[in-house]
């Protein structure tokens, strides 16, 4: 069962989420830390929870930026096949003056 829903970050506030990051990557340094100093602790997987609950935090942090990105890659496409067609076009001008 995970820690925190996707739906409930989702319906945090940016400082709340932030706050609840810094929380999570504090608890899973100190239980990072038992383990290297050999320590044993009751759940060895909650590592495992920790490390995906930050990640879900950060993927729904950078979901506003990626629309944006998107566009940008669009655009690249574009003006990539534009290129190609004025190429194209010099091609087929040269072969039309060498006959």
């Amino acid at each position: 069962m995970p820690i925190i829903r996707v739906k409930d970050i989702r319906d945090m506030s940016s400082e709340d989420r932030k706050k609840k990051l810094t929380e999570l990557q504090t608890e899973l340094v100190r239980l990072k830390t038992m383990v290297k100093a050999g320590g044993s602790i009751d759940n060895p997987s909650r590592i495992r929870e920790l490390r995906k609950a930050i990640a879900r935090i950060l993927t729904v942090q950078n979901e506003p930026a990626k629309p944006e990105t998107k566009e940008k890659a669009k655009e690249k496409t574009t003006k990539k096949t534009k290129r190609k067609k004025t190429s194209e076009k010099a091609e087929t001008t040269k072969e039309e003056s060498k006959q």
